[in-house]
């Protein structure tokens, strides 16, 4: 244990509570096809700063697409996916700027909020008819750009989207899929760029890789058509609930 403490510099609390916090956001991303970086933000926030957090996200995320990317690639709307793409491409710097010139606690109650307010958005199944425009796909997309450089949560940005295109839920789980898969290329720039991708950063991530990726696989096979109406309002439901106790404590403290 000690070796792996000092090669990810985490106290022994925050390691355990990070490998569980992986394991449980791999389970939640195999199943819905998203959520997995707001399910960390919206736990792991509370002892590690978003700046922190971004990276880890950015490799776990990476581990799940790859799993995941070729049901997405047969079932998803590419077109729309490359449009996406291209909003979150100019977006993504934004955010970043935001969040590596803010104070750190004001930074966490921004990811909380946002992370609360995308889930009960979609809880509410709000659609926003604008969003079903041309024009509204690259805004969507540049939306979740600037969401990603915040808090690594681009993907309930284009739930979002796709929630209103009134598309079934398995043809927007592979949207999901895709998007976050392909815009990993444009993303990874940036963190360089910004000086967020760290090599404590990529340690960490590789530790807590083999968890998530656990976690990825069964949750694909929890992943039914059954079940399949369920799985988006509990992921919801669970990071709000999450979201919401992170900013309590955030408040109290």
């Amino acid at each position: 244990m000690e070796p792996l403490l000092a090669l990810t510099e985490l106290t022994q609390t925050q390691f355990l509570l990070l490998l569980a916090i992986a394991t449980l956001a791999g389970i939640v991303r195999g199943f819905s096809g998203f959520a997995l970086s707001a399910m960390v933000m919206a736990s792991a926030v509370m002892f590690l700063p978003p700046v922190e957090l971004i990276p880890v996200c950015f490799w776990l995320e990476l581990c799940a697409s790859a799993l995941m990317a070729r049901g997405g690639w047969q079932e998803a709307d590419r077109r729309v996916v490359l449009g996406l793409v291209i909003g979150s491409a100019v977006g993504v710097p934004v955010g970043l700027t935001l969040t590596t010139n803010i104070p750190v606690e004001a930074s966490k109650l921004i990811v909380l909020v946002l992370v609360i307010v995308l889930a009960l958005t979609q809880l509410a199944k709000v659609r926003i008819p604008y969003l079903a425009t041309k024009a509204g796909l690259y805004v969507a997309g540049l939306a979740a750009g600037i969401a990603t450089g915040l808090a690594s949560v681009g993907g309930m940005v284009v739930a979002l989207y796709v929630l209103s295109q009134d598309a079934p839920a398995r043809k927007m789980r592979a949207a999901l899929v895709l998007f976050l898969f392909v815009s990993m290329a444009t993303s990874i720039i940036y963190l360089l760029a910004f000086g967020v991708m760290t090599s404590t950063a990529t340690l960490r991530a590789a530790v807590f890789a083999l968890p998530c990726i656990f976690g990825v696989v069964i949750g694909q096979r929890l992943f039914t058509p059954k079940l399949e109406p369920y799985y988006r309002p509990f992921c919801l439901t669970l990071l709000t609930g999450l979201a919401m106790a992170g900013l309590i404590r955030t408040s109290l403290s």
